[in-house]
């Protein structure tokens, strides 16, 4: 009885050594629309939020009614939250601009950071954040929602197995009827529509998810070539940023358009991808269609319908928590990967010159 009680013991500790430790979170900012998703998450073993920085205490007191979190973990600064909770990793949900600052409070202390899309408002803080985050050794994710889309996935395997041949023209498309329109907060429209805290209007918000798939789906290509067009649409409500663009890109044997705006009638992130064979419509999360050519104008057509993402892919804190644990280890040039997301913000500001100065921006 006692030899089979030691040996108990012995397996329950062994259990709860193997268990991998509960990360503990800081949220940096609350203003973001987005932020829901952390302070609403279901109750998970792998996450635990220990701090928010957010100034603004008006906000914070209406979130911390509606989510149930307590005010004694809402701080004013970064350092003040880190040197309280002592976070292994911090998640943005503010301005895009405050993105270079956080990785700058949180790097030379060891703390990972995963930031909303786009990585940063220009390409120069995102060369100062890729530096920091090699420095220090920590990991800096992007999180996009094209990231969860299985159908996305099955789009890149499907083009990786040659189904469609290979690649030659993407088009891919995002954005809904402006942010006014659909009624974000005022706390999240005021910087949306500032170019500097965003970076500048629908050409960033929407544009870094086309520029972000691109990249992934030729591995980490850089474009030869940016050629953009932008026009204020809705100047009564985005005075100061554009709010429809189209984003030209050149490679070697590819092209891609990308059309983000503020001015579809419906909301939309879907993708084209078009082949010497074939072609691929990501339609929306959950349907895919394969056309494969037959003779002229006619070809079949499959559809798949297809479901969530497996874990931990459903869940992007989740991923953050696996790769920051080990658990996980990302592919070169994946959407959440620093790598991907330096080469989307060069072609986000290449986009932005070439728009602003009516020209093609030669990378190569």
């Amino acid at each position: 009885m006692k030899k089979a009680i030691i040996l108990l013991s012995l397996l329950l500790t062994n259990f709860v050594y193997t268990q991998d430790p509960t990360l503990k979170l800081g949220v940096a900012g609350l203003t973001h629309g987005h932020v829901g998703w952390i302070l609403g998450r279901e109750t998970k073993s792998d996450i635990n939020m220990v701090g928010i920085v957010e100034t603004n205490q008006d906000l914070a007191k209406k979130l911390s009614k509606e989510f149930g979190f307590s005010m004694d973990i809402v701080f004013s600064s970064m350092d003040d939250m880190i040197k309280a909770v002592n976070p292994d990793a911090v998640a943005a949900f503010g301005n895009i601009k405050d993105h270079l600052n956080i990785v700058k409070a949180c790097a030379p202390k060891g703390i990972h950071v995963m930031v909303e899309k786009p990585l940063a408002t220009t390409y120069n803080d995102a060369i100062e954040i890729q530096q920091l985050s090699k420095k220090y050794n920590i990991h800096v994710l992007t999180n996009y929602e094209t990231s969860w889309y299985q159908t996305n996935i099955k789009a890149h395997a499907l083009l990786k197995q040659g189904e469609i041949g290979k690649l030659r023209k993407v088009i891919i498309r995002d954005g809904h009827k402006g942010p006014k329109k659909i009624g974000v907060s005022n706390e999240f429209l005021e910087w949306l529509t500032d170019p500097d805290l965003n970076g500048g209007g629908a050409i960033t918000d929407f544009g870094c998810y086309g520029a972000n798939l691109m990249t992934w789906l030729t591995n980490g290509k850089r474009p030869n070539s940016v050629t953009a067009v932008t026009q204020q649409l809705q100047a009564e409500n985005n005075p100061k940023v554009d709010d429809d663009a189209t984003i030209i890109l050149t490679y070697d044997n590819e092209m891609a358009i990308l059309q983000p705006s503020w001015n579809w009638p419906i909301g939309r992130k879907d993708m084209e991808l078009y082949g010497t064979k074939g072609a691929i419509y990501s339609d929306n999360p959950s349907q895919l269609r394969l056309r494969l050519s037959k003779g002229y104008s006619d070809y079949t057509e499959e559809t798949f319908l297809l479901g969530e993402r497996e874990e931990p892919f459903n869940d992007p804190f989740s991923v953050f928590a696996d790769v920051i644990n080990g658990k996980l280890t990302l592919d070169p040039f994946n959407v959440y990967s620093l790598e991907n997301n330096i080469i989307t913000m060069e072609i986000l500001q290449s986009a932005i010159n070439s728009a602003k100065n009516g020209r093609t921006i030669n990378l190569n």
